[in-house]
């Protein structure tokens, strides 16, 4: 199981990294495709939509025929294969389908972790291992920010981008070697992703997992490097440094949640704790767009810590989730808060363009508006959550 992991959490640092390098390419996209921030906010929002269609079929997937089969399989043919189209793209479109076949690829590989961990571990110790698996994979999130643009600006984005998908290869063929199957749950009872849904108890924590991982994904994946860029005119050696400060804190978010969750003895008030300064620090970017880069950047760090909260919110919800449906229900509290963020890249697209003015931070303001209001509605709704049981 923990070779099986290791192989696992080398899987998920390609996927953090897939989900969080476009704000990077951003200005040479710009300058040899002709892609617009619109046009890499549509294929972001592929991305997670394409990964949150695919929860549910990978749910029965886990359940049914083991982590193993379902990873492997997935992760070589649209992982390596969507990082081969995309270092072959010749316009924005092929972007876009690029995107979709690597939100195919990705989508298995923390939910097998998922079930691994939720099959061999006791509850108490899912949300930290659940955010371990998250803070080691950020690997990716950092890889995406200074050393991606150190690598474009010294060998290419295309060669980059082909050397990514030659990686994703092979450890596409290491999971079939390493990963090990939990043994598989034998019961008479039935259920399906339809039996999770009809839980009220679950519904809270559905919705602060529409909202929670949405900020953090949308502006550490996308509208960081264009804002930075059209506010303080940073250039892409000051976006990757800033998205990088953004995604080392993502890492200690990741390996605090769990600890607090454990200390604290409640998975809701951490969670609603952590969301809640994600509120504030896209509050206070909504009143101040364009005050420093660096109280940006801060401010940016803090809204990544907050989307961090993911893992523990995936444990509280599994908690209430019966043993035979671990897989499904892992895999729908993802698509929640994968889909959430896809809707959002979407959305924030038309938002941008409406709000564009000769004040360049006007069309972002309307973006932290947005993810504020929405992120304070799901708190809201969040309130009425039973705590996490063992």
């Amino acid at each position: 199981m923990k070779r099986g992991l290791l192989a696992l959490s080398m899987a998920y640092i390609l996927s953090q990294f897939y989900r969080a390098f476009l704000p990077v390419l951003a200005p040479v996209l710009a300058s040899e495709i002709g892609a617009t921030p619109d046009d890499l906010a549509r294929a972001s929002g592929i991305w997670f939509l394409v990964f949150a269609a695919m929860q549910i079929p990978v749910g029965m997937s886990l359940d049914n025929i083991g982590p193993r089969r379902t990873a492997s399989a997935l992760f070589i043919f649209g992982g390596a294969g969507g990082a081969l189209m995309f270092g072959l793209a010749q316009s924005p479109l092929h972007i876009s389908i690029a995107m979709a076949l690597i939100g195919v690829g990705c989508s298995p590989v923390l939910m097998a972790s998922y079930y691994i961990i939720a099959r061999t571990y006791s509850a108490a110790m899912f949300g930290t291992l659940a955010g371990g698996m998250i803070g080691f994979g950020s690997i990716g999130n950092l890889a995406g920010s200074a050393p991606l643009a150190w690598s474009i600006e010294t060998f290419g984005w295309r060669p980059t981008m082909l050397g990514l998908a030659a990686v994703s290869l092979v450890v596409g063929l290491a999971l079939i070697a390493v990963i090990r199957d939990p043994e598989r749950v034998v019961t008479e009872e039935k259920g399906s992703v339809l039996t999770l849904l009809k839980m009220p108890v679950l519904w809270p924590v559905f919705a602060v997992m529409l909202v929670n991982y949405a900020p953090a994904a949308g502006l550490r994946g996308l509208w960081a490097g264009p804002y930075l860029g059209d506010v303080f005119g940073a250039d892409i050696t000051a976006i990757g440094q800033a998205t990088f400060v953004m995604a080392i804190a993502m890492v200690i978010g990741n390996f605090a949640f769990g600890p607090l969750e454990r200390l604290f003895g409640t998975s809701k008030w951490v969670v609603f704790g952590g969301v809640g300064m994600g509120a504030v620090a896209l509050g206070l970017l909504w009143a101040f767009p364009d005050r420093s880069i660096w109280f940006s950047t801060a401010l940016l760090a803090v809204i990544g810590v907050s989307g961090s909260t993911f893992a523990v919110i995936i444990g509280h919800g599994k908690s209430f989730c019966p043993a035979h449906l671990t897989g499904r229900g892992v895999t729908l509290l993802n698509l929640f808060g994968i889909g959430g963020a896809g809707i959002m890249q979407f959305a924030t697209g038309p938002i941008y363009r409406a709000g564009l003015s000769d004040v360049p931070s006007t069309a972002y303001t309307a973006i932290f508006a947005v993810f504020t209001i929405m992120t304070v509605l799901g708190l809201i709704a969040y309130l009425f959550a039973k705590d996490r049981i063992d």
